[in-house]
């Protein structure tokens, strides 16, 4: 499972959160590696903004931190390589992507190939890209929710491991859809990762597979 030669002491998971904002999916993740059940330690948090309120919290968590600006670099390929260099550099197994809000190159993404997760607020492949809320709602759909999937050099398009839906209720707005999936992100979003740091979960080809049996195309519903 490990790309590192020296894995942490006890064995766990090694994991790297790259996010651009508040970090409510970070918080699941801190927490649940403080609880020592998880399966894995977060071992940096990184930022492509400094004033991201991520960074505190992981702070406050006593986990290092990193802030690696893109406005620093001329080009997306210079800062994807530099974003490289300084995730390798804390050895992950795995790294998470938490409201990173920056399209990765083709370049990382094989980098990291099969040990890099994201969340996205649909059930995919329904509403890849943005302001999938709104699209849901626009649409008449009856349900919306969420998806974790290992990434690929497709947008929002890796293989989708966990879902959870929502159903949409009366009087929704992209607001208030927005507050209940994120509800249940901060559910699947940690036990995937467990399941990856229990070595219950990798991607094959252009599925995922757990527990040794692949996934439907549409992953797992929670």
């Amino acid at each position: 499972m490990s790309s590192s030669d020296t894995p942490t002491p006890n064995g766990k998971c090694r994991t790297v959160v790259l996010i651009s904002g508040s970090g409510s999916n970070l918080q699941t993740f801190l927490d649940a590696a403080a609880s020592g059940d998880s399966g894995y330690t977060v071992e940096a948090v990184i930022s492509n903004k400094a004033d991201a309120y991520g960074l505190t919290r992981a702070q406050n968590a006593g986990v290092p931190t990193e802030v690696l600006s893109h406005r620093d670099f001329n080009d997306r390929d210079s800062f994807d390589q530099a974003m490289a260099k300084l995730i390798d550099g804390y050895q992950p197994d795995l790294v998470i992507l938490a409201g990173f809000m920056r399209i990765l190159t083709p370049g990382f993404v094989r980098h990291f190939s099969g040990r890099l997760l994201n969340i996205h607020p649909s059930l995919l492949p329904k509403y890849q890209g943005l302001h999938t809320h709104q699209r849901a709602l626009d649409a008449g759909d009856r349900e919306h929710g969420a998806t974790v999937h290992f990434v690929t050099e497709e947008l929002d398009g890796g293989p989708p491991i966990l879902q959870a839906a929502v159903p949409i209720e009366s009087g929704d707005t992209a607001e208030s859809l927005a507050q209940r999936v994120l509800v249940q992100e901060h559910k699947i979003y940690p036990m995937v990762a467990s399941w990856f740091a229990q070595g219950r979960l990798r991607m094959v080809g252009d599925r995922a597979e757990l527990d040794g049996e692949l996934l439907p195309r549409s992953g797992k519903r929670l």
